[in-house]
């Protein structure tokens, strides 16, 4: 379900028309509205120039050997992550995936692509927020406690990096990773200062959000403000999103799911900024409700899905998903996750678990970690008011700062991947 309105979303993002390119001679994205750099990302001829061969191969692990697996996640018994391997000996870079997303999703691939096209390893490992690292790797199944997913990540990457170092000669590690998974490389360099498997010599944050809570709020009211909260009205929302996307959808073009197929079906019809937003919240709203899904039933917690009940191979989730669609993060947030880690910390404040989803909480251990640089867009549209000048202040000489770009667009534009490369090589 998750897959199927999740393209079923993008092809409806991609209904409309491109704006005026940015005047600009030394940073030519084309995209000067967030929400639509954010939809489309970037189009072929604004890419770098990095071979189309996929360089990866997947490897699984068992992270934890007495962990039983639900028979409803039959499909999912052992974390999967992904290498892509250079001849000869060269750094090797730790790649963490935003929310929701997976070690093969398109914007873990094309880091992936550029940084072996530049002659580094690398290692791709799913956000802690999906499923197949919910299932197989997270300690409680309950992630979002960023201090917690970065202990969870690090014992990943250590088993990782254990199950394929015949297979690569390192020189040295680096790290990075994009939105939810940038903020969880900083906590990650963090905690390789202690652990020191690695001792990570560079890292990159890239689009981090500042407060998670902060970000998710942004999210969910992008949906909510369209939608509307009457009875029904979800309802007659997702009605119009299919009856969109079969209007949209050509079949007698070949069905190639990239975002050059979107940026050309996005020049047929022109959706308000406000339909746009409200298709941004729905997709984040469809993590949210695959994480929630997840946690619900590896903890019987019992908040869609009756802590009695054992959901079998055969079974239909579909029901419980239509439930979760309808529950905001902030909902999820209230009535599963504070109250899930207040009983296993009884002293545990809501203001105190909100701190704790934030980069602020280790804002001097950033200011003076100079092997960590950061990059963001001045229009991130996750970012609240004041939340790009914290990050300019923090990084000072680190932080490179686009204008334009939106949340995660421009990541595979030329002048970014240039920037990246270059921040590596140095």
């Amino acid at each position: 379900m998750r897959y199927f309105y999740g393209i079923l979303l993008a092809f409806i993002l991609a209904t409309a028309a491109p704006l005026q390119a940015s005047a600009m001679e030394a940073y030519d994205y084309p995209f000067v509205n967030s929400l639509e750099a954010t939809v489309v990302g970037t189009p072929s001829v604004y890419r770098a120039d990095v071979p189309d061969r996929d360089p990866t191969r997947e490897h699984r692990l068992t992270i934890f050997e007495d962990r039983e697996v639900p028979k409803v996640f039959w499909y999912s018994k052992r974390l999967t992550f992904s290498l892509a391997a250079v001849r000869g000996e060269a750094p090797l870079i730790f790649v963490i995936a935003g929310t929701g997303a997976s070690y093969k999703s398109p914007k873990v691939v094309a880091l992936q692509k550029a940084f072996h096209h530049a002659g580094f390893h690398s290692i791709a490992i799913s956000s802690p927020t999906h499923m197949n690292f919910i299932i197989n790797a997270s300690t409680t199944s309950v992630p979002g406690r960023i201090g917690e997913d970065a202990e969870d990540l690090y014992r990943v990457m250590e088993q990782a990096y254990e199950s394929v170092a015949s297979r690569v000669s390192v020189s040295e590690f680096y790290l990075t990773g994009y939105s939810l998974g940038g903020s969880q490389s900083a906590f990650l360099a963090k905690l390789d200062e202690t652990r020191q498997a690695f001792n990570f010599k560079k890292v990159l944050v890239i689009n981090p959000s500042v407060s998670l809570y902060n970000s998710v709020q942004i999210l969910d009211q992008m949906l909510a403000d369209t939608v509307g909260e009457e009875p029904g009205a979800f309802n007659s929302y997702l009605g119009r999103v299919m009856r969109a996307f079969l209007t949209a959808y050509d079949r007698s073009e070949p069905l190639e799911f990239n975002e050059d197929f979107l940026y050309n079906i996005y020049k047929k019809r022109v959706p308000t900024e406000a339909k746009l937003a409200a298709l941004i919240g729905f997709t984040f709203r469809i993590s949210s409700s695959n994480m929630a899904f997840t946690s619900d039933v590896m903890t019987r917690y019992g908040m869609v899905v009756p802590s009695d009940t054992v959901l079998s191979s055969t079974d239909s989730t579909t029901p419980y998903f239509e439930k979760l669609l309808r529950i905001s993060f902030m909902d999820y947030f209230d009535h599963f996750f504070y109250p899930y880690h207040r009983a296993r910390n009884p002293s545990l404040t809501r203001d105190q678990l909100i701190d704790e989803l934030s980069l602020k909480n280790i804002e001097s251990y950033l200011r003076g970690a100079d092997k960590i640089a950061m990059t963001t867009n001045d229009d991130d549209l996750i970012l609240a008011p004041g939340e790009v000048d914290w990050l300019r202040d923090v990084f000072g000489s680190r932080a490179k700062i686009w204008p334009t770009g939106g949340h995660c667009g421009n990541m595979e534009h030329k002048d970014f991947v240039a920037y990246m490369v270059d921040y590596f090589k140095q």
